[in-house]
């Protein structure tokens, strides 16, 4: 464990899940960090203590599914509602009223969602990395069953349970290696490569993966710990968010097209596909962020953008908690 982790304080909270667990840092108002696939709370290393320094009680959690956290067995108990009710069974188990809560990757719709459905919990809300899109359109299936041409779109391969685990569960760590480097900005495929968002028919991701080093943020001790964790739980309560997307589309039905008010903030990488398949939901931001307090891409940074530019991240997310109302 890096030495500036060693004074965090680890919690088993109860949840609807069953249990939630999460790590603490530091005192002052709450914010709640909340990870994406495929990474647990240590994705939050570097902004934990700096939250703490800062004078603030920063807490990550193990999402539904990962790490130390619940996993319950049907697949319908990841669906986007649960998660916000996790979220906000958190808050109140740590004995607050309220909480500025920032995510990352599926952890940022996450946290989009806590925002939109509990705006009495969740005062504020940072986005790393995937740009908040209204619930609208056609079903997601649907839509990603139309991406590629002759390929298949990473979401639609992660839909039929047990298929991804049997690619990824044999070689858990060298499989998230090649995850992690395929989507850093310094190692990931060059352009004009075949793109690893997509999978060959009858084949797998990891065939697209960059292969021999990797990305400068992520250490042979920091894979240890990912790779640790997940050959411990297993891969398919991850997995299990992906496998809710049309659920979510059912459920969140009454919300379609419905902004996110609070106060906001949004970092992402110019060069994650998250940040330029979805300019469109970037340039939107005036209307389905209206609280939006600024917008940031980091040149030459990929999808994992706490990790890869902490130092940035960090000095965004300190500037803007410090105007929030405290």
């Amino acid at each position: 464990m890096p030495p500036h982790l060693t004074d965090i304080t680890h919690h088993l909270i109860s949840s609807s899940a069953g249990r939630t667990h999460l790590v603490e840092q530091g005192t002052g108002p709450l914010v709640l960090l909340v990870h994406g696939f495929p990474e647990c709370w240590y994705s939050w290393r570097h902004q934990l203590p700096v939250l703490a320094a800062a004078g603030y009680r920063a807490v990550a959690i193990d999402v539904r599914g990962y790490g130390r956290s619940s996993k319950p067995a049907d697949a319908a108990a990841y669906r986007m509602l649960d998660l916000v009710e996790d979220n906000a069974e958190v808050v109140h188990a740590l004995g607050e009223e309220s909480a500025v809560i920032v995510g990352h990757d599926w952890g940022a719709t996450i946290a989009a969602n806590s925002a939109l459905l509990r705006p009495e919990v969740f005062r504020a809300v940072g986005l790393l990395s995937v740009p908040y899109a209204p619930r609208g359109g056609p079903r997601p299936s649907e839509v990603f069953a139309k991406m590629g041409g002759d390929d298949e779109f990473y979401v639609s391969y992660f839909q039929q349970p047990g298929r991804a685990e049997a690619e990824i569960e044999p070689d858990v760590r060298g499989w998230l290696a090649g995850f992690y480097a395929a989507f850093s900005g310094d190692t990931m495929p060059a352009s004009g490569a075949p793109d690893p968002h997509f999978v060959s028919r009858g084949g797998m991701l990891r065939d697209r993966f960059p292969a021999g080093r990797l990305p400068a943020w992520l250490s042979e001790g920091d894979l240890d710990v990912y790779a640790g964790e997940f050959e411990r739980t297993g891969l398919t309560g991850a997995l299990n968010r992906y496998r809710n997307m049309d659920r979510d589309w059912e459920d969140l039905a009454a919300f379609d097209g419905a902004p996110v008010i609070q106060p906001s903030v949004f970092i992402g990488g110019r060069l994650d596909a998250s940040t330029m398949w979805l300019a469109d939901a970037i340039n939107a931001y005036p209307a389905t962020l209206p609280g939006l307090s600024s917008s940031h891409l980091l040149d030459d940074c990929g999808h994992w953008i706490q990790q890869e530019r902490p130092a940035e991240v960090n000095k965004i997310l300190t500037d803007w908690l410090t105007i929030l109302p405290r």
